[in-house]
């Protein structure tokens, strides 16, 4: 079987990248800095289903991750989560929080309705990003 990218995510984000091993999405919503990492192994559900090579390249690619969005967007908070309830591909999120977020204390999840990027505001990021 080859890679796809389940059905959820393709709706709800937008790809911005691949990488070695993870393709680098963005979630749809421009109330949050949300960006997710999905590694392109097929039937992959935990972190430990990647084998030793793949954890080790994973764990980089979050990294990278991980600091450009600290040094792109500044945030009070780097939310960095496996969760897996609704979408039993594996994908890690990677979310820039503010105290002044739409809210901020609380996870991200259901608080809002999605507020979908403007073509302005992804070239925007995409610029910021350099991706």
């Amino acid at each position: 079987m080859a890679f796809e990218l389940a059905p959820e995510l393709q709706r709800d984000c937008i790809e911005l990248a691949t990488w070695p091993l993870c393709k680098v999405l963005l979630m749809n919503d421009c109330q949050y800095p949300w960006f997710i990492l999905v590694p392109q192994v097929e039937g992959l559900r935990e972190i430990i289903d990647l084998d030793a090579q793949q954890q080790l390249l994973f764990w980089q690619e979050s990294k990278q991750l991980s600091e450009l969005l600290m040094s792109v967007f500044e945030p009070d908070k780097l939310n960095v989560a496996a969760l897996g309830n609704m979408v039993p591909q594996l994908h890690v999120h990677h979310i820039a929080r503010y105290v002044n977020d739409a809210a901020w204390p609380k996870p991200v999840w259901g608080v809002n309705p999605a507020q979908p990027y403007t073509e302005a505001q992804l070239v925007e990021l995409k610029k910021a990003l350099a991706l």
